[in-house]
């Protein structure tokens, strides 16, 4: 029972801190304020937390949330939306609810499946390899440093 927990309680520490930095990258390249960053990042973890607990008490077993990393690294990695923040906010409360009706409805479920894997894992490679390629654009867009003065 103790290595359960324990490994529950680095199941959830890891998969919290893995995605943090780039959900909070996300909502800020979607123009969000700090205020409104920090509200999301509270929704999305109050919300992942009671997802956890009614699906474990429900199911009787452990049962652990994530949310969507390439999503967050597609926002990341896009432009602020014509709307701005709330425009980001509705839409994906339109996806989750797409996202929602997949796993109800059978056969959109099945259109999903049918999605070849290597074609689904390009697509996460695309948005994720802009992201990561990020810094190193940043660092050949920075000044030179200036010669020091003696």
């Amino acid at each position: 029972m103790k290595h359960a927990v324990l490994a529950g309680i680095v199941c959830a520490l890891v998969g919290f801190t893995s995605s943090f930095a780039v959900v909070l990258s996300g909502l800020r390249a979607v123009g969000a304020t700090p205020e409104q960053a920090a509200s999301g990042l509270l929704a999305l973890c109050l919300t992942m937390g009671l997802g956890c607990v009614v699906f474990s008490w429900r199911l009787r077993m452990p049962i652990t949330m994530a949310w969507s990393t390439p999503g967050a690294a597609l926002l990341a990695a896009a432009a602020a939306p014509h709307g701005g923040f709330p425009t980001a906010v509705g839409t994906f409360v339109v996806v989750g609810v797409l996202l929602a009706l997949c796993g109800l409805i059978r056969p959109l479920g099945d259109l999903v499946a049918r999605i070849p894997t290597a074609l689904a894992q390009a697509m996460l490679a695309g948005v994720l390899l802009t992201l990561c390629v990020a810094p190193f654009r940043a660092l050949s867009h920075s000044p030179p440093p200036s010669p020091r003065s003696s």
